[in-house]
């Protein structure tokens, strides 16, 4: 057990489930669809329960990260979005022009997530065929490109991936010198383009031994090119006041997975995709149903079907806090979170878990402290409420 003292908050955001959500995973039953509607009431809720801000997904299932986040932003005060910077995908001048608009718009409320890829089919189907430890050289090429660009500079460029010259983008980003930049890869091609090119380095859930070599690492690379870079992971949660009911949820969540379904989601893992990272996260349950709880609380059940994160912290608030602060003790400072389904589940979080964390809501109180109801017994009309109550 790693000693954790006391801690400052977490930087907490969560996910908005723009390929869809649902009760359980693996069938279309209580599933819901993947509809702007929902999406805001997602981003709705997290905001006004204090999380900072919120993942967006990307791929061939998912609605585009870009414009769904410029419809949510408007409909927001607080949240910050996290956005895919897709290199090779699209050009680092048109991605620059993007930011800044973006970033106006929401009025520095960007943050991008840089998104090289880990299926070679689906890339494919972008016209993208570079290998694994190319596609990081390229995205090195491009990030150097759209960082300049996003300074107000007039580049001209010639590399291996990208010829420009006279490129611009004439509107400045809010965030200066460019929105932060976060990152996920377990290859040492994806530690070196973290370390060099950006700000935030994100590890999936995994024990604690295994993020800890990861972001010693991480450190040591960074240490090495004189730069500091700072540790997130991305985790689901099912969270509970008791254990029993937490574990009883996990079980329900795949109790419509067949073993079919599962052996498919292995193959692909194994055969299709070239991600050291899920890989990784394969290994921790081997497609196995007995297999599943990984490290105390951590629980690999997502991962049987899922691609990306398949972890889930599970238990009771304070159960989960306490193994958020051995993660935060190695460096870990912020959070990136998901449950299903996304909206009921960020409640469970913001409501049980945040108060262990020193997470300040900022909800609105409005009357609650002074008015009686069902729920809470203020000074106003409580003689009315006992008289009324039946």
């Amino acid at each position: 057990m790693i000693a954790t003292g006391r801690a400052e908050p977490l930087n907490f955001f969560w996910f908005i489930p723009t390929h869809g959500d649902g009760t359980y995973l693996g069938t279309d039953h209580l599933s819901r669809r993947p509809e702007f509607r929902y999406f805001k009431q997602v981003a709705i809720a997290v905001d006004e329960l204090g999380f900072e801000g919120v993942l967006l997904p990307t791929g061939q299932s998912c609605e585009d990260s870009w414009i769904t986040a410029t419809g949510l932003s408007v409909v927001t005060e607080r949240l910050k979005y996290l956005v895919a910077l897709r290199p090779g995908v699209t050009s680092p001048t048109f991605a620059a022009r993007q930011t800044a608009a973006l970033d106006r718009l929401s009025n520095g409320r960007l943050l991008l997530n840089v998104v090289v890829g880990g299926n070679p089919a689906e890339l494919a189907g972008d016209g993208i065929f570079l290998g694994h430890d190319e596609r990081y050289e390229q995205a090195g090429e491009f990030l150097d490109i759209w960082k300049r660009l996003l300074t107000g500079e007039t580049v001209d460029f010639k590399g291996k991936y990208y010829e420009l010259k006279g490129a611009r983008s004439d509107f400045p980003p809010v965030g200066q010198p460019h929105p932060p930049l976060y990152f996920g890869g377990s290859s040492d091609a994806g530690q070196e383009l973290a370390v060099n090119a950006t700000d935030m380095y994100l590890t999936w859930g995994e024990p604690l031994e295994q993020v800890k070599e990861k972001i010693e690492s991480v450190r040591a690379r960074a240490a090495k090119a004189g730069r500091k870079i700072r540790f997130g992971m991305r985790i689901h949660f099912i969270i509970r006041e008791d254990e029993e009911d937490a574990w009883r949820a996990a079980d329900k969540l795949i109790s419509n997975i067949s073993d079919e379904q599962i052996e498919r989601s292995w193959q692909r893992f194994q055969k299709e995709m070239d991600s050291v990272g899920q890989r990784r996260q394969a290994a921790l349950h081997g497609g196995r149903r007995d297999k599943l709880v990984v490290a105390p609380n951590l629980w690999a059940g997502v991962g049987l079907v899922r691609t990306g994160v398949g972890t889930a912290l599970v238990g009771t608030p304070q159960q989960i806090a306490d193994r958020l602060r051995e993660y935060q003790a190695l460096g870990i400072d912020t959070i990136i979170g998901s449950g299903y389904p996304h909206l009921e589940e960020a409640y469970r979080v913001g409501e049980l878990l945040f108060p262990l964390l020193g997470i300040d809501k900022n909800r609105r109180q409005g009357l609650r402290d002074s008015v009686a109801n069902e729920f809470a017994v203020g000074d106003y009309g409580g003689s009315k409420l006992a008289n009324a109550a039946g």
